[in-house]
């Protein structure tokens, strides 16, 4: 089901633009795929995209970790394109990987700085023993503000 709520348009792109925060007494963490704080516009709406798994459109996952983490990219990015959005207007990520560890890292930060860029949203990583179901090894969910 999908609900839409009428808007007016913004007067400029600019007043819903997000503001990333990384203090310069922090350890910087975009070369890890995240931003410390990002401040979302008075005038924005957010939505929140569900956690979006590794499975193709047929529902598949392959037992890959690497795999499953670039196609659950890519359906967060499919989840943007019905809302309208673009990547950087993302403001929060969380994401959920089973018996996570250092090596997993790389394939993360890869992936969140190739749909993100320089945009990089703010950044949960919570490891899990697992998830809704088995095949499952990653999930990732966002909040967006919309123009």
């Amino acid at each position: 089901m999908t609900i839409s709520v009428p808007t007016a348009a913004p007067a400029n792109e600019d007043d819903l633009k997000l503001d990333i925060v990384n203090p310069k007494n922090l350890y910087d963490p975009s070369p890890n795929g995240y931003s410390t704080a990002v401040i979302v516009p008075r005038q924005g709406r957010l939505a929140y995209i569900s956690g979006q798994g590794g499975q193709d459109s047929t529902g598949a996952l392959s037992p890959d970790f690497a795999v499953q983490v670039k196609q659950a990219y890519a359906n967060l990015h499919t989840a943007l394109d019905a809302l309208g959005a673009r990547p950087d207007q993302v403001a929060k990520l969380t994401v959920f990987v089973v018996d996570h560890d250092m090596s997993k890292l790389e394939v993360l930060t890869r992936s969140v700085k190739d749909m993100f860029g320089a945009s990089l949203p703010a950044q949960t990583l919570i490891p899990v023993p697992k998830l809704a179901i088995d095949p499952m090894l990653f999930e990732v969910e966002a909040t967006v503000v919309l123009e």
